[in-house]
């Protein structure tokens, strides 16, 4: 009976170690891929519209001796030309009036003289803005309604700036509104009349 059994031993023990021989030699499993990462994004900022500082400037009106006019004005740059809105009010109704910038931002005169002439830093002739050569205070006329009130939102002439070239600065400048419209063809003033009202523009806040 012995042999027997040794038999059955070696039997046992050939199939434990089949057994372990498997398990160790299973294949592994396969590692997940790593997630891909998010593609950056290329949409570009939105564009600002806000004026770049120092190239904005304000205006407030006052009447001259014996008028009513009055009214305030900002000057910005858009599309690298200066543009100037806003408001003028005590005209006659249905009027219309020369609107310049002069020389000099002095309104100490009660007739608004002290400002001046057409601002002119390039030296040439009065005219319209539409056409060459002109000032470069030369701007189109305003226009008041039935109540007397200019809506002003109109281009300056394409020679100055606000904040740049100093000799092409309307900032420190006087501003006029003229009794008269302005023919834009009589020499220097365009026969626009005496001056209803002055301001000096100065930089914006």
């Amino acid at each position: 009976m012995r042999p027997i059994h040794t038999t059955l031993f070696v039997a046992i023990a050939a199939f434990g170690l089949a057994a372990c021989q498997k398990q160790e030699t299973a294949p592994e499993a396969a590692p997940q891929a790593a997630p891909e990462a998010a593609a950056p994004t290329t949409e570009a900022p939105a564009a600002s519209t806000t004026p770049a500082a120092g190239n904005s400037a304000t205006a407030t009106l006052a009447p001259t001796e014996g008028n009513d006019v009055k009214g305030a004005l900002t000057f910005t740059v858009v599309d690298g030309k200066v543009h100037v809105v806003g408001e003028v009010t005590g005209l006659k109704p249905d009027s219309e009036h020369g609107f310049h910038i002069h020389e000099k931002g002095d309104c100490s005169a009660p007739d608004g003289m002290s400002a001046g002439g057409h601002f002119n830093p390039a030296g040439v002739s009065h005219g319209a803005i539409t056409s060459d050569p002109h000032h470069g205070g030369d701007m189109p006329n305003i226009k008041a309604d039935a109540q007397g009130v200019a809506k002003v939102d109109t281009p300056v002439s394409s020679n100055v700036n606000i904040g740049g070239d100093a000799a092409f600065d309307i900032v420190g400048k006087g501003l006029i509104v003229h009794a008269d419209p302005d023919d834009y063809t009589t020499q220097p003033t365009g026969n626009a009349g005496g001056r209803l009202a002055c301001a000096v523009i100065e930089a914006a806040q």
